[in-house]
Parts: structure tokens; sequence; C-alpha cells
């Protein structure tokens, strides 16, 4: 389809019509997945009575607030779980994980890593970076390992095995991070699960599931994992959901993250919801839609810069377990002005340039485009990556496909303005 409404090179947009008719197999799995996934929270909002009393609001300390008690049911129900915890006090899903660890964990525990470093922004919770003091789980006794992925960038099972006899919890990090290791199948996740377990039946896989909820047709819970953990401005929310994160899982481990997030002795029984409940729920009801907008938009922006000549991970006709792509853009040149790019196809602060900075959290400059109607909500269009070796872009999101597919063209055509690319 070819229109002046973008003004886009004819050749781009040739290129983009061909890129999506070889998209067409990887669509149908995608479309497959979310109708399966609708239906299994279409079924969770059923069998809970999710009632229009659930989408008001509480005040003060919240006792009784079936709304907040309602959708841990729904989550839990939709993801295969004892028990959740989904609360907008959740500031993010790094917030969700760390009370997640903190949770469950105590003075003298092992946390082991089990798919190498975790991203940036836990370095500091765990202690492995920053000043000694700060509150981190090491200063509070809890000791710290990690089972180095493989050079293939896949587990390493025997080291898995080996230290998990000593570990009271493994973590997984289902998605790739600011690396370029294959993100994890539920599957592998599963894997790993009972790697762990079979070496030390009480260790407790909690595993990080940003990015990945609604992507396949079960969550980790399925595989063996005792905790799942993310945040609501990512798939979850819907696009819809403002704030918040959830925890979910085994309802003992769940009792116990939801005492660190309030306090010991009231746990769950607490929290005033502040008119969120709505679009939380809501946020929810339209996740697998929206995860299909952005998987699709994915899978769109992989064919069409391969065939503009560059690295992506996955590739466009590899299986999707995350809505994250890597597109190896070469130089810094390239990464700056794909960004600068995905930032004018967006349709909140198209105008602004995005610059390197100093992020709070990360020990690199990050280049960061989001043109999006929440602050940081990666289920949102958005690319973004450290100003580093190999100089990939991570991108996600896509709240409809169709704008997500012109975002991807308007960063290329952005390219190809400045001779970044040919055609």
């Amino acid at each position: 389809m070819t229109d002046k409404l973008f003004n886009f090179d004819e050749r781009l947009e040739a290129l983009a019509d061909a890129a999506e008719l070889e998209c067409k197999e990887q669509f149908k799995i995608i479309e497959s997945n979310c109708e399966y996934n609708s239906r299994k929270v279409l079924k969770a909002f059923i069998d809970n009575r999710v009632s229009e009393t659930c989408l008001k609001g509480t005040t003060g300390y919240g006792y009784g607030d079936c709304g907040r008690d309602t959708i841990d049911k729904v989550f839990a129900q939709a993801f295969g779980c004892e028990d959740a915890l989904v609360r907008h006090t959740f500031v993010n899903g790094t917030h969700a994980l760390s009370t997640g660890l903190f949770g469950v964990l105590r003075a003298g525990d092992t946390l082991l890593a089990a798919t190498g470093k975790p991203y940036d922004t836990l370095e500091e919770i765990i202690g492995i970076r920053g000043s000694k003091g700060n509150g981190s789980l090491k200063d509070f006794g809890v000791i710290y390992e990690q089972a180095d992925l493989l050079p293939n960038g896949e587990p390493d099972i025997n080291t898995i095995a080996e230290k998990s006899r000593n570990a009271k919890v493994c973590y997984i990090q289902r998605s790739r991070g600011y690396s370029l290791r294959p993100s994890l199948t539920v599957k592998k996740i599963g894997e790993i699960a009972k790697t762990a377990k079979d070496a030390n039946p009480d260790i407790i896989v909690m595993v990080d599931n940003c990015y990945g909820e609604f992507v396949e047709r079960t969550e980790p819970t399925s595989a063996g994992a005792d905790l799942i953990i993310g945040s609501l401005i990512k798939n979850p929310g819907g696009a819809i959901a403002s704030t918040g994160g959830y925890i979910a899982g085994r309802a003992y481990l769940v009792n116990l993250c939801a005492d660190r997030l309030t306090c010991v002795g009231m746990g769950k029984e607490i929290g005033c919801t502040l008119g969120q409940s709505r679009e939380m729920f809501l946020g929810f009801f339209m996740a697998p839609e929206v995860v299909k907008a952005a998987l699709k938009t994915s899978v769109f922006a992989c064919r069409l810069f391969e065939k503009l000549g560059f690295e992506t991970l996955p590739k466009s006709n590899e299986p999707r377990t995350d809505i994250i792509a890597s597109i190896l853009l070469r130089n810094e040149e390239n990464l700056v002005a794909f960004c600068q790019g995905i930032q004018q196809g967006s349709p909140v602060d198209s105008y602004v340039t995005p610059e390197a900075w100093d992020m709070p959290g990360y020990d690199s400059k990050v280049i960061m485009a989001a043109g999006a109607f929440t602050m940081g909500a990666s289920i949102e269009l958005s690319a973004d990556a450290p100003i580093r070796e190999p100089f990939a872009a991570w991108l996600q999101g896509g709240i409809t496909y169709p704008t997500g597919k012109i975002g991807i063209m308007v960063a290329a055509q952005k390219m190809l303005e400045r001779n970044l690319i040919k055609l």
C-alpha cells in the first residue's frame, strides 16, 4: 500500500510490502495463540464473577476491597497459579522483582542466578554493584551465586544442577535484557526448573516474566516455576494500566511477598486501589490482543531489517517467547538514527529527539525512544539501547499492528534519509 501521508520512499514501501507477505506464517501462529489466551482470560473473568463493583476504587486502608481481591484471583487463574498479588503500588517490574527477592530470602540464604548476570537494574538490589550499606540483599546477608551461560547463550544445565544444591532461590530471567542470548521458552524454563529441583527439592524457582506474558499458550508456572513476576506497563497491562506489577505463584510464597510489600501480619488484606482497578481489569482483558499486535510488529521489523542487510535476534521466522527483538545496527550512528526514527513515528512526543544519557540503574549511557501514552510503557512501540557494543536496538511493543508497522518504517526512512542504508 502506498500513500503520501508519511512520504515514504516508494522503494521502502515495496520492500515493506514484500516483508509483510513473508511474515504470514508467523502471523498465523501469533493470532492462534492470541485467541487461546483470550479464552483463558475471559474464562477467568467469568469464573471469578467480576462485577461493576470490582471496578470501583477504595481509599484509606482498603479493607474489603473486592476489586483488589478479585483481580488477584483472575490473574492467578489465567496464569495457572494458586494466588497472585496484583497492585498499582508496584512502581515498576524491578520493584516487583525486588519485593519477591526480599520477600522469600533470609540472611544466610543463597540466591542463584541461573541465566547469567541479571538485568542491569537488579545489580544494586543484589549487591553486585553499588556501595556497601545501601540496603542490598548482600547487606542483609544473602549470598549470591551465578551460573554463566554457555558460549551459545544457552543455560549451563550442569552448573545449575551443581549450584542449586545449596541455594534457596533459583532465579531465571526469561527475556534477554541487554544481551544477545536467546529468550527462554516456557519449555526451556521447565528444564531449568526440573534441574534445580532434582538437585534441591526445596529450592524456590522464581522467574522474571517481564515481556513474556501471553506470548505462548502457557506461563512458566505450568512448567515448574514457583513464582512469576512482571510489570503492568508491559504485556499484562494491555497498554491501559498506567502503573503497577504482579507476583503470582504458590500461595505461601505470594503471601510472604505481600508481607514485604505492605507489612508483616497485614499482607494482602490492606492497600486501597484509588480508582486503579478498572484500568488493571480492562488492561488484563485486552492484554492477549495487545501482545499479538506487539509480536506482529516485532516479526515485521525483523523481516524488514533483514531485507535491509541487518542481523536480528530472533530471526523473523523463529518462534517468539517474548515481545523483544534485537536489531544489530553495527555502529552508534545507525543506532541513534533508528531510535530517533522510532520516536518520530510515535503518537506522543513525536517531535522530540531522544539522546543518550546516564539513566539511573544502568552502568552506561542509554538511549530510549518511547513516544508512549504511559511513561516507560514498553508494551507500546519503543526502542532502547546502551551505547556500547554491539550497538543493538532492543525493540518492543506496538499496541496496534498498523501503527507499529508505520513506526518501524519511519525508523527505516530516517536511516535512508541519512544515507545509512541503501535500497
